[in-house]
């Protein structure tokens, strides 16, 4: 599977709950009901060769939206859902839109190009609205009829890769910046690889788990220019945001939401595939452990700078 993804967002946030390990970039920490990292995504496919319109940020944040850990022991199905997630989901105000924007992300990552989600929800005025949310890389496509994960059935590779999917697309700014993602079940063509040359940074975790406590982490290459290109493009969330006080001038970097970025990725990555550039897997913790592995990682890849 190759997919080269196009980040546009057009509205920002939905909610991913995990336990708040940093505040850099939310600024307190918030119940276990209510944690959240949040983003946006507008899906659809546009070629044979997995383009994806889609878009993920945390420049907003809300409490009381969709919870992934809460929404894994469900079949994702409208009829399987709990009432909570439907409420999350219809709520015609801005936590509604957060949870909507958030479940068309998972969806597109979670199920096939030929399955859908559809449900409607009813606004202040009591338009109603109908959505489709089409799938697009199939990572559960089973996820219809078959809890991701419960106490007994805790599905930690597709959690995983689920996870990597989402965090992988996360963006600042919220802006118009076009990625190619790989790892063992995305691979790319030479064309590709041609058009996408720069290694951004990896992304692994899992916001699913219901028997874990929920994590996300990632790193940057320090491969030269690397960061430069990243920053150029306003794709922070591997290298890092950089903020300068504009009273004191002082400079210092924040992480997007929870996502905890670990070094660069040369440090904590091995394994680079030969073919197609991507890291094999990455130490859960650094910090904690020099030798545990994730084996579920998606490296991104940008375009070059243009030619002057």
């Amino acid at each position: 599977m190759e997919t080269v993804m196009e980040l546009c967002c057009t509205r920002l946030a939905a909610c991913l709950v995990i336990p708040l390990v940093t505040t850099a970039c939310i600024g307190a920490e918030l119940d276990a009901e209510s944690e959240a990292l949040l983003g946006e995504a507008e899906s659809a496919l546009e070629s044979d060769n997995g383009f994806l319109s889609n878009a993920l940020s945390v420049n907003a944040l809300s409490v009381n939206s969709l919870a992934l850990n809460a929404l894994s022991v469900n079949a994702l199905s409208v009829n399987a859902l709990s009432v909570n997630a439907l409420s999350a989901i219809r709520n015609p105000g801005a936590n509604g839109a957060l949870s909507r924007d958030l479940l068309r992300y998972v969806v597109s990552c979670a199920l096939r190009p030929d399955q859908t989600f559809s449900f409607s929800w009813t606004d202040s005025a009591g338009v109603a609205h109908p959505e489709v949310y089409r799938g697009d890389l199939g990572y559960a496509h089973w996820w219809t009829t078959t809890p991701l994960g419960t106490a007994t059935t805790n599905n930690t590779y597709v959690q995983s890769q689920l996870t990597a999917c989402l965090a992988a697309r996360m963006n600042w700014y919220g802006i118009s910046v076009s990625i190619s993602l790989r790892n063992n079940e995305m691979t790319s063509t030479p064309a590709e690889r041609a058009a996408y040359p720069v290694r951004e940074g990896a992304f692994w975790g899992n916001l699913f788990s219901t028997t874990e406590a929920p994590f996300l982490r990632a790193c940057y290459s320090s491969a030269p220019g690397s960061i430069a290109r990243a920053r150029q493009v306003q794709r922070d969330c591997a290298v890092g945001h950089v903020s300068v006080d504009p009273v004191t001038g002082a400079t210092t970097v924040q992480q997007c939401g929870p996502m905890v970025i670990v070094g660069s990725c040369e440090t904590v990555c091995n394994g680079v595939d030969y073919v197609n550039g991507f890291y094999r897997g990455c130490l859960v913790n650094p910090s904690a452990s020099p030798w545990l592995r994730w084996d579920q990682v998606m490296t991104t890849f940008l375009k070059p700078a243009p030619s002057p």
